[in-house]
């Protein structure tokens, strides 16, 4: 396995150098604005310069209005501007899409959250007996089920959940028992999406629009590429060798409820509305139960080592003394974030095409927070993975006195994936994720959590978790979990 898919990071940049090939960036025109919006557009162009960032963005609904622009272009080989309409690849913010169809599900009494995943997937299992009869939707939509996830379905079409629930599943052993650490997991949203499949009798695609975008009016929106490559849709960038470039070939996920949805700025935004209002429609229809919208903004499992916590789909942080939601992406090039705040009535999107745009995401996200709720991370807050790259520096200093190290000096390991080695040198600890990668030296800033303070990932975090007798027994690496062995 490659170590970005392994880590699930995205290299440094380059420094930048000008391209004058590099089409100048479009300004796109907003359906509504105000000084706070255009402070944080401000901030959204400088980090394009600095990041070397092609295409954004930007939506918010705020004082029960919706503001959206593009900035930048498509693609650098084939520039089109941004616009409310553009597709992006949303990657893992699709999770939300798919508890967004469970949870009509559940409100039509055809699935229920806490029954056995084997209630609706015949001859389901895995290599855990016990977690093979009392695994559930609730489990898998929380990232608790404790077995790896970061897989990917093989692409077979309309078959390729079946297969992952038939034929991957059953491989997979428990890195943790079944409901008691968090662990960012893709491969639970694949069985997710084939409860769907199964509940419905329609493949996954089908589903998902009768469901989710249909009713919605999200008609913008795609999980199929063929579907997608009629409109207009953005490429993936990166750097190489100090130039900004098109990724290729362009992929989506054949894991499509874990990350195979596209759409644009405009729809999303109207995703938004159902979630932070109370489940109607933007055109006030009934779509879901208040009650169900609530209980997926609502903490359900903390996220140990860390104050974050897990809703059914979103992942959920104290800013400021005020409940935040949001759903980070990551895929083929695209970095982006959809973030409530209910008690604020205020929602936000920042969608990006290139591999750093995690960077941006990071800074505009925080303007956001500060300029419409008046928020802000506390100093050394011990925040979590949602889905996205975040770097503990933004926020976080390492702690005057370090904690006694040798305790977390172990090998670990997430099989099939691979290991994690962390040992000590001279100047503290340092940890390694595979033969031939470089160590990263890491610093505490907090109780059991960590980050990297050097290398290609600085900032990047580690988090230690304990068992029921405060023993270290699982390492977590920007939000996988492995176990400890010996």
């Amino acid at each position: 396995m490659h170590r970005r898919a392994f880590l699930g990071l995205a290299p440094v940049p380059a420094l930048w150098r000008p391209d004058v090939s590099t089409p100048a960036f479009v300004r796109q025109p907003s359906t509504t604005s105000d000084a706070r919006f255009e402070r944080v557009a401000e901030i959204v162009r400088a980090k394009m310069r600095d990041y070397r960032v092609p295409g954004v963005g930007l939506g918010v609904i705020a004082d029960g209005a919706t503001t959206v622009r593009g900035f930048g272009i498509t693609s650098l080989d084939d520039p089109q501007p941004v616009t409310a309409d553009t597709l992006f690849t949303i990657a893992s913010i699709s999770k939300t899409v798919t508890a967004t169809a469970v949870m009509r599900l559940v409100d039509a009494h055809r699935v229920d959250l806490r029954a056995p995943l084997a209630q609706y997937v015949p001859g389901f299992r895995v290599l855990d007996d016990t977690t093979t009869r009392q695994v559930s939707l609730w489990h898998c939509l929380t990232h608790c089920p404790g077995w790896e996830g970061q897989l990917t379905t093989e692409d077979r079409g309309a078959e390729a959940l079946a297969h992952f629930a038939t034929t991957i599943m059953p491989t997979l052993p428990q890195l943790a028992p079944l409901g008691r650490v968090w662990s960012y997991n893709n491969a639970g949203f694949a069985l997710s999406g084939r409860v769907i499949e199964v509940v419905t009798g329609r493949n996954i695609h089908d589903a998902l629009r009768d469901l989710v975008f249909a009713p919605l009016g999200l008609n913008h929106t795609a999980t199929r590429l063929t579907d997608a490559m009629t409109r207009r849709f953005t490429l993936g960038h990166r750097e190489r060798d100090g130039r900004t470039e098109v990724i290729r070939p362009f992929q989506t996920t054949s894991s499509t409820t874990a990350g195979g949805v596209l759409t644009s700025l405009a729809d999303v935004m109207r995703y938004a509305r159902v979630h932070l209002g109370d489940g109607h429609t933007p055109d006030g229809a009934p779509y879901v139960s208040k009650t169900l919208v609530e209980l997926m903004r609502t903490p359900q499992f903390r996220k140990h080592a860390t104050t974050d916590e897990m809703g059914v789909g979103w992942h959920a942080r104290t800013v400021g003394g005020v409940m935040t939601l949001a759903h980070g992406g990551t895929l083929n090039g695209h970095c982006l974030l959809l973030q409530l705040v209910p008690a604020r009535g205020l929602a936000f999107a920042v969608f990006t095409n290139h591999v750093d745009g995690w960077r941006l995401v990071q800074d505009v996200e925080a303007e956001v927070l500060q300029a419409y709720a008046g928020v802000a991370l506390d100093r050394g807050q011990r925040i979590g993975h949602r889905g996205v790259n975040e770097a503990m520096t933004f926020h976080a200093a390492p702690l005057p006195t370090q904690p006694r190290l040798d305790e977390y000096v172990a090998t670990y390991q997430r099989p099939p994936v691979g290991s994690v080695e962390v040992r000590r040198d001279a100047s503290g600890l340092v940890v390694a994720t595979g033969p031939g990668q470089a160590d990263a030296p890491i610093t505490f800033y907090g109780p059991d959590v960590a980050y990297a303070l050097s290398g290609q990932y600085v900032g990047m975090p580690y988090e230690f978790i304990r068992d029921d007798g405060g023993a270290v027994r699982w390492i977590r690496v920007n939000g996988r979990i492995a176990r400890r062995v010996g």
